[in-house]
């Protein structure tokens, strides 16, 4: 009899082409390009725990699916196998067995985006759909004093989309979040414990009000204690967003 195996992979993808991770029934997503591919390898559809499920057009630089299953396959040959199926904007990096207890999502104690601007008066044609552009100056210093802000526990019920709120506790620990600029290409880097629907993506449309002069940094603060989606800024566009790194606690992820 074989015994049950749990296998944590390591993905990465370009998702310009997918309305996000999750399965949905009229959209074409990554979830389900992953585990179709994956079924022709193991002959099952083993269920996939996914660690987020991402917006649409986001990108993944790493992003971790987890699934049981009884197949001996060793995990460099998966990988080697998966890559040979999966088209070419998604591609599978790093496979491991980890304890049957782990679980890609509820294991998980917290995540890394970045989200790229290209901040030129031309737009890059080779950066399209991977960055947002935006021509207008953007001071870093005045920036970095508003995402210092969003540093520590905070309730951010102003930084999540109205439509997908879920019942729930919406206070998040972040660790880091700090501006960078290297050429034309400005990023935003923010790590916590977890994310809301569209956090990170209002926390940067927020965050260009001030740099527009529209918000000053310190009011940052204040819309996170208001508690009102109102009183951010806007959304901003998918496209420059990446999941950058997922964080586990005690699990190495080896090829």
């Amino acid at each position: 009899m074989r015994s049950v195996r749990n296998l944590l992979l390591t993905l990465r993808y370009d998702g310009s082409n997918y309305h996000g991770w999750q399965i949905q029934q009229n959209a074409v997503t990554v979830q389900q390009v992953f585990q179709e591919a994956l079924a022709k390898i193991l002959g099952e559809c083993p269920d996939v725990k996914g660690c987020s499920r991402t917006d649409s057009f986001v990108h993944a630089l790493e992003f971790c699916v987890s699934f049981k299953t009884e197949h001996t396959i060793p995990c460099e040959r998966l990988v080697g196998a998966l890559n040979h199926f999966l088209p070419e904007d998604i591609a599978a990096i790093s496979c491991r067995e980890v304890p049957l207890d782990f679980h890609a999502r509820y294991s998980c104690i917290g995540k890394e985006y970045v989200y790229r601007i290209w901040n030129c008066r031309t737009r890059d044609p080779f950066l399209r759909g991977r960055a947002l552009h935006y021509w207008y100056p953007l001071d870093l210093e005045k920036l970095n004093r508003a995402a210092a802000c969003f540093l520590g526990k905070h309730d951010f019920t102003s930084f999540c989309a109205v439509d997908a709120r879920e019942p729930g506790n919406m206070e998040r620990t972040v660790t880091k979040a700090v501006w960078s600029r290297e050429g034309n290409m400005v990023e935003f880097t923010v790590a916590a414990d977890g994310f809301l629907y569209h956090m990170v993506r209002i926390m940067v449309g927020t965050m260009l009000r001030v740099a527009q002069g529209k918000l000053q940094p310190e009011d940052i603060s204040r819309i996170l204690l208001a508690c009102d989606r109102s009183a951010a800024g806007p959304t901003a566009p998918p496209q420059g967003l990446f999941l950058k790194q997922v964080f586990y606690r005690d699990v190495k992820r080896d090829a």
